[in-house]
């Protein structure tokens, strides 16, 4: 009956006064492909109106295509008996993002989604921070990422309220605040843009609020570090400081989780403090679900962590040699491993995939984990996001961009390297704001565009970019030596990124090979 609701409620949205069915400019082109699939696709259903015109194109092609509203007349009141369904057979197919090759399909079970959804609301149970009807949870991921749908559907389970975004990450803040969200689930370059927008923001608001700002940020800070909840540890400065960002927020928040990437350690805190929510990371992957890790809510001491692993489910760490990394030493590093009813079934008609994967019923994440004294979990590389440079130095590139890109003059970076060089480069899309504050006080005129292709605004950034590397201590062969600066963010028109901002590493150098091979010739 729920779902009829939901159908119902879906169809009334789309059928009221304010927003009459229109014809869908996307039947066009997927008509044109009919010929090619008319074997396997029988019917298509559109949201909007369909033509006579459409129709009979549909019927040339032995198609049929309804309207929505047509189609559900079709069902009438005749009522059918539900084939009997297993814990073992699939329930869906779900892609992985393609980061490091062409995309897989994941056959998931309904065992498996069931533990994932019932694997969430056993966590936040258990910390007396349960999900119920009153929960208002905000969606901007795709909906077919594997963290966005286990969250849909436990806020489903609960009958909760789900609401989603326009599509323009510049206005996700403007949506949050709109709708009023009391779960907002983001990753991580999403909340470097607030973290650097909240920075900026404060930076530019004053000695006297930059002032009263810092006192309470190290206060709130240092309660929250003996083990006070961040809700007690400074109600004051909540009222007086950070109320603002938490309006901004919705008002509303309760819980922030940050996944797909590690989060930097800075932006976690900060976070932490002045959104008066709960900020937790998790991991998990598309073959294991969205959660098999999730950090204990309110705990300080697993800021930079993934927390624990969840009640459902079994992990090891493997030695990776190789990279130096030995699951048996005083601290345990390694390939995180997964075993348990959570896992996929394999991939789509990739047994030789699955194999390579799947080893004595253990899942080989690819992760590099370190276990912390407390039981929860660091991610702290990728074994194939590694390279190593001619003088015989490996680089964990995800680490570096995490470090740099905390910066506020920096929306993204890329960072790249070879065997055949002895030193790093890097592709990066500057903050606007930033850039054209800093030009502005340096007397340097001229638009986004030109600013990023000026000498000096090259030298502003890289002397930003060896102040943070000097800062966190990192090896001489870990600074950057020469950058470009591209006005034009990293987009999926490009094929650059996943929906989920994750770097699409080999279209990136095909993309920028041409300006790498200019940056080694000119910095050498």
């Amino acid at each position: 009956m729920r779902w009829a609701r939901c159908l119902e409620a879906i169809a009334w949205r789309r059928t009221s006064p304010r927003r009459r069915p229109v014809v869908r400019p996307r039947l066009l082109p997927l008509l044109k492909t009919c010929h090619a699939t008319s074997k396997y696709l029988k019917i298509i259903v559109s949201f909007g109106g369909v033509t006579n015109d459409q129709k009979e194109e549909a019927k040339n092609h032995g198609m049929s295509i309804f309207s929505w509203e047509e189609f559900l007349i079709m069902g009438g009141d005749y009522h059918f008996d539900l084939p009997e369904k297993k814990k073992s057979d699939i329930c869906t197919i779900m892609y992985t993002s393609g980061t490091t090759g062409d995309p897989k399909g994941v056959m998931i079970s309904n065992e498996s989604l069931l533990v994932n959804i019932s694997g969430v609301d056993s966590v936040t149970g258990s910390v007396g921070e349960p999900f119920g009807h009153d929960d208002v949870y905000m969606s901007y991921l795709p909906l077919a990422h594997i963290f966005d749908r286990i969250f849909e559907e436990v806020f489903i389970s609960h009958g909760s309220r789900i609401g989603f975004w326009r599509g323009d990450v510049k206005l996700l803040v403007e949506d949050i605040e709109a709708l009023k969200p009391t779960v907002f689930c983001a990753v991580p370059r999403v909340l470097d843009r607030i973290y650097s927008g909240l920075t900026g923001k404060i930076s530019s608001g004053g000695i006297l609020k930059k002032t009263l700002f810092n006192i309470a940020y190290k206060l709130k800070l240092d309660s929250m570090r003996k083990g006070i909840k961040h809700e007690k540890a400074a109600p004051f400065f909540d009222k007086l400081v950070f109320n603002k960002v938490k309006e901004r927020l919705g008002g509303n928040l309760r819980f922030i989780v940050s996944g797909g990437a590690p989060l930097a350690v800075a932006v976690e805190e900060f976070l932490r403090v002045v959104t008066c929510a709960s900020v937790v990371q998790g991991y998990g992957l598309t073959e294991t679900g969205a959660a098999s890790f999730v950090a204990i809510p309110n705990d300080i001491s697993m800021v930079g962590t993934v927390g624990p692993p969840v009640q459902h489910l079994d992990v090891r760490l493997e030695s990776v040699p190789e990279m130096g990394y030995d699951a048996l030493s005083n601290i345990p590093r390694g390939e995180i491993c997964v075993k348990g009813s959570v896992l996929f079934s394999g991939y789509y008609r990739r047994e030789d995939l699955t194999q390579e994967v799947m080893i004595d019923g253990w899942f080989h994440t690819g992760d590099v984990g370190e276990w912390q004294p407390d039981g929860s979990l660091k991610i702290i590389d990728r074994k194939k996001n590694i390279f190593k440079l001619s003088q015989g130095e490996y680089v964990a590139v995800e680490n570096l961009e995490n470090v740099y890109g905390v910066l506020q003059e920096i929306d993204s970076i890329w960072v790249y390297g070879n065997s055949f060089e002895s030193f790093l480069v890097a592709v990066i899309n500057p903050n606007q704001q930033a850039l054209e504050n800093w030009a502005k006080q340096n007397g340097i005129a001229g638009s986004f565009s030109e600013l990023c292709k000026n000498s000096r605004a090259k030298e502003y950034i890289i002397s930003e970019l060896i102040k943070i590397a000097k800062e966190k201590k990192l090896k001489g062969y870990e600074f950057i030596k020469a950058i470009h600066l591209d006005p034009l963010p990293f987009d999926m028109e490009r094929d650059l990124i996943t929906p989920t901002y994750k770097k699409k590493r080999p279209q990136m150098l095909r993309h920028y090979q041409g300006i790498i091979d200019a940056l080694y010739k000119t910095a050498k």
